[in-house]
């Protein structure tokens, strides 16, 4: 018996189409290029997922560093963290970042108290 394929390759050619709306040319098009574009969005965005908290890693040393050298201390960013680890406090960076951001008050502490 002959199997007929029309309702379904139809939907799934639409939720290809769906997915790549918006992509340049004929990505966003055609189906044959859409599933390309699909398949590789994907891997990319699987990959970066990973990448993502490096980067966020890196914006929380930016904003530490930055706020160290605005309190004027004279303590750079290295020597910061090597005073936290000898004085055991246990705040990570995230959090550091955060109280440097929006609350200086409270970070300025922290740098008077491992300093």
């Amino acid at each position: 018996m002959r199997v007929k394929r029309g309702l379904n390759r139809k939907r799934k050619h639409k939720a290809t189409l769906a997915k790549t709306k918006g992509y340049r040319m004929s990505y966003s098009k055609l189906v044959k290029r859409a599933k390309e574009a699909t398949l590789h969005a994907e891997q990319y965005s699987f990959a970066h997922r990973r990448k993502r908290q490096g980067q966020f890693r890196r914006m929380w040393l930016e904003r530490i560093n930055a706020a160290l050298s605005e309190n004027e201390t004279g303590v750079k960013y290295g020597n910061f963290i090597h005073l936290l680890n000898e004085k055991k406090v246990q705040l990570n960076r995230k959090v550091l970042a955060d109280l440097a951001l929006n609350h200086s008050k409270v970070f300025t502490e922290v740098v008077k108290a491992v300093k």
